[in-house]
C-alpha cells in the first residue's frame, strides 16, 4: 500500500485529499499517476502531468521516481507567485 496525498486545486477538482492505493505493479510515480488519471475525466484533467509536481515522502521527485510500498506520494501544481 502507498498513501497518496493531494493538494491545492488539485485536492479541490478530485474534492480528495488523501487516498491509499495498491501498489501492486506499479513502480513509478507517473504509473501510479497514471493508474489514477483512469478513474475518470475529472481525475486525468487534476493529474496532467504537464502542470503537476510530485514528492515521494515529502522530497520534490520527477514522475520516472521509483515508489516501493509503504511510500507517501504527493501530488500539487506548480506554485506561480508574484
Amino acid at each position: 500500500m502507498i498513501k497518496v496525498l493531494f493538494f491545492a486545486q488539485i485536492r479541490e477538482l478530485l474534492n480528495v485529499g488523501e487516498l491509499t492505493l495498491e501498489l501492486g505493479s506499479l513502480s513509478t510515480v507517473d504509473e501510479v499517476r497514471q493508474a489514477l488519471s483512469e478513474r475518470g475525466e475529472k481525475w486525468d484533467f487534476a493529474l496532467e502531468s504537464d502542470r503537476l509536481l510530485a514528492s515521494v515522502n515529502q522530497t520534490i521527485c520527477s514522475l520516472d521516481s521509483r515508489v516501493q510500498p509503504g511510500d507517501e506520494i504527493a501530488f500539487f501544481p506548480p506554485v506561480t507567485g508574484g
